[in-house]
C-alpha cells in the first residue's frame, strides 16, 4: 500500500542566466509547499548547475523543462533539453585546478546528491537528473490530539439545557477534507 502519493512539479523555460534564479525561487517555494524545507539547498544548487550546462552546452535552443518528483522518500530533479549530447564529467586533474572555472558543474551534482545520470530522451533530446532522499517530516503527520471549538459563540445568549456542543477538527496535510464530529 502506498501511503502517500507522489508528487510532480514541472516548469519549461529557456535556460537563460535571468531566469535561472527564478527556477531557483520556483524549487524553492515548491519544496517548501512539501514541507522539504531540509533540501532545498541542495535541490536549488543542483538545478542551478544543470540549467548553466543547458545554457552553455545545449543546442539547437535553451528550450527546457525542469522537473521535480517526489515519490515516497525520494526527491527527484530533473532537466530535459533538446540536445542529444550526454554531459561528460570532467577528469581529475582538470577539476583539481583551483583556477578551473568550467567542468566541474556534474561533480558537485555527483556530490550533493544521492545518484544522478543522464540518458537519452527521444530522437533529440537528453534528460540529466539526481535525486536526494526526502526527510521523514515531508509528509507530517495529522495533529496528535483533536482541536475542540465552542460552536456558540460567546456573544450568544446562555441556553438553558446541556453544555454547549463542541466540534472536533482534525488538521491534515493532506488534500482530503477536514473529519468533524459533534459529540451528542
Amino acid at each position: 500500500m502506498i501511503s502517500h502519493p507522489s508528487r510532480h512539479c514541472a516548469v519549461e523555460l529557456q535556460a537563460l542566466p535571468s531566469r535561472i534564479g527564478q527556477v531557483r525561487r520556483i524549487v524553492s517555494a515548491q519544496l517548501r509547499y512539501w514541507h522539504l524545507d531540509s533540501l532545498i539547498e541542495r535541490a536549488s544548487l543542483g538545478v542551478t548547475e544543470l540549467l548553466t550546462n543547458v545554457h552553455r552546452h545545449a543546442r539547437p535552443d535553451k528550450t527546457c523543462t525542469v522537473r521535480l518528483e517526489l515519490l515516497l522518500d525520494r526527491l527527484t530533479v530533473s532537466v530535459h533539453d533538446h540536445d542529444p549530447q550526454l554531459p561528460v564529467v570532467g577528469d581529475a586533474d582538470s577539476l583539481a585546478e583551483s583556477l578551473a572555472t568550467c567542468g566541474r558543474g556534474l561533480a558537485m551534482v555527483a556530490a550533493l546528491s544521492e545518484s544522478w545520470g543522464a540518458r537519452p530522451d527521444g530522437d533529440c533530446g537528453k534528460v540529466v537528473w539526481f535525486t536526494l532522499p526526502a526527510a521523514d517530516d515531508a509528509f507530517p503527520e495529522p495533529a496528535s490530539q483533536p482541536i475542540l471549538v465552542d460552536v456558540v459563540p460567546p456573544e450568544a445568549a446562555p441556553v438553558p439545557g446541556p453544555e454547549p456542543a463542541l466540534v472536533e477538527v482534525v488538521v491534515t496535510s493532506s488534500p482530503a477534507p477536514a473529519r468533524s464530529a459533534v459529540p451528542g
